[in-house]
């Protein structure tokens, strides 16, 4: 490691009883800052003896040691440095500061903020002013407008990533207010619920004439994301041409860049307003709006460098479980990999990404118009098409076709497949279930022969 200890980054040989303290530290900096855990602070990589073991402690101690709960705001990847193991912790700036070490109380002996490469002590002058400018309204600490709430659905996708939700979940995941009222982020993941969520469609290239519009939402803010996303995914056709020395085909929007913009807008969004992120298709773009511009003290440099201040660290660790968010600060940095900064748009209440189409979207091209240029005529279909002999689960199908990255087989794979009538679930009234397995349709049969 050629980097040194900077304002952002610390080395720690192993985990110290002051980890807490720099943790602390990042979260009360308006950026975060990432520890590497296996390096000694001459940036010599000393790797780890049992770096899965370190991680479970690691995740206990924060979870359980510092004030305000840091949950959501705190990431842990395993990396691999000249074949030894390191951790990555990456800590972003919170939005309830001060944070404070809980066994000595918000005092300066608990408040830490970081200075250089130090954790410094915080005044009493520093506590007291960022106390006073703490966001009380977040919206795990607004009530839910309804307490009969159920959350069947948050279950069943929990469920299908391997987890399973006890009986204390509503506490772990933070859907309680103080008192022990369900808060906000709660109905926002109970089954049923207000929230709506508009994919407009216009002819043009302004709003002047819509074409469709699809209303979401309504339940789980979850399965309104996975939604958003699979709609998205069908409207994203892939065009082909056919050279001489090639098949070339190219998709309207960047995939990656597109679902981790969708995410970040419902992540990210203040719903404090009841206001919810809006996505809107033209003829030549297709513009993602959420309520909320960047947070206070986050510039736009630092936004577009990947620095995270998350605006609802309940909804960050919720997506983050279901393998949503890969992980902390990594979403603008991969829009970046296709788009450019000046897709970005901030005012003082909204944030706005255009992603414009690599070509114009005329009515007659969309899915449900030419099939033969939807993703379902693509390579990847074909080749799933092929490896299916009666009833398969997920993974297996994964394995058939040795692909490892489980989102890019749901989006390139098995959801178009799925959309063109080729596949269909054994259990379709429960699209997530562990026990759900996939078959050919007959229109699959024919399509293969």
């Amino acid at each position: 490691m050629k980097d040194t200890e900077n304002q952002h980054t610390e080395y720690k040989q192993k985990v110290t009883p002051e980890l807490e303290k720099e943790v602390v530290a990042f979260l009360n900096s308006k950026e975060g800052g990432v520890i590497y855990i296996g390096i000694d602070k001459h940036g010599t990589i000393v790797g780890l003896t049992d770096a899965d073991q370190e991680q479970l402690l690691i995740k206990d101690r924060l979870k359980n040691n510092i004030v305000p709960s840091c949950l959501g705001l705190f990431d842990l990847a395993l990396e691999q440095k000249d074949g030894k193991e390191i951790i990555k912790l990456i800590v972003a700036g919170g939005y309830e500061k001060p944070y404070y070490v809980k066994k000595y109380g918000l005092s300066e002996k608990g408040a830490f903020i970081r200075i250089g490469s130090a954790a410094e002590p915080m005044t009493a002058r520093q506590i007291e002013s960022l106390f006073s400018k703490r966001v009380h309204n977040a919206i795990g600490t607004i009530q839910s407008p309804k307490q009969d709430l159920k959350f069947q659905q948050l279950h069943i996708y929990y469920q299908s990533v391997d987890k399973t939700l006890n009986q204390q979940f509503a506490r772990n995941l933070e859907l309680l207010t103080e008192d022990g009222k369900y808060n906000y982020v709660a109905y926002l993941m109970n089954d049923i619920n207000a929230v709506s969520i508009k994919v407009a469609r216009y002819k043009g290239l302004d709003r002047i004439d819509l074409i469709e519009s699809n209303e979401y939402g309504y339940e789980c803010l979850v399965k309104a994301t996975k939604q958003v996303l699979d709609k998205l995914q069908l409207e994203n056709r892939t065009s082909t041409k056919i050279t001489a020395k090639e098949r070339q085909e190219t998709r309207l929007w960047n995939a990656i860049a597109l679902r981790e913009a969708v995410i970040n807008a419902f992540v990210h969004n203040d719903y404090t307003r009841e206001i919810a992120p809006k996505f809107e298709i033209f003829a030549d773009r297709i513009e993602i709006t959420s309520y909320g511009s960047l947070p206070s003290g986050l510039s736009q440099e630092e936004f577009f460098e990947g620095f995270s201040v998350p605006r609802n660290k309940e909804l960050m660790r919720i997506f983050k479980d279901l393998d949503l968010v890969e992980q902390l600060g990594s979403g603008v940095p991969r829009i970046l990999q296709a788009y450019s900064k000046e897709n970005f748009q901030f005012s003082e209440n909204f944030l706005r990404l255009t992603l414009p189409a690599s070509e114009e979207i005329a009515p007659q091209d969309t899915p449900q118009d030419t099939p033969q240029d939807t993703p379902q005529d693509t390579p990847q279909v074909e080749a799933l098409l092929k490896v299916i002999d009666g009833q398969h689960s997920r993974q297996e199908l994964q394995d058939l076709l040795k692909l490892a990255d489980r989102e890019n087989f749901r989006l390139n794979y098995l959801q178009p497949a799925i959309n063109a009538g080729y596949i269909a679930l054994t259990l379709p009234d429960k699209p997530t279930s562990r026990n759900q397995r996939y078959y050919l349709t007959q229109k699959g049969k024919n399509r293969i022969k």
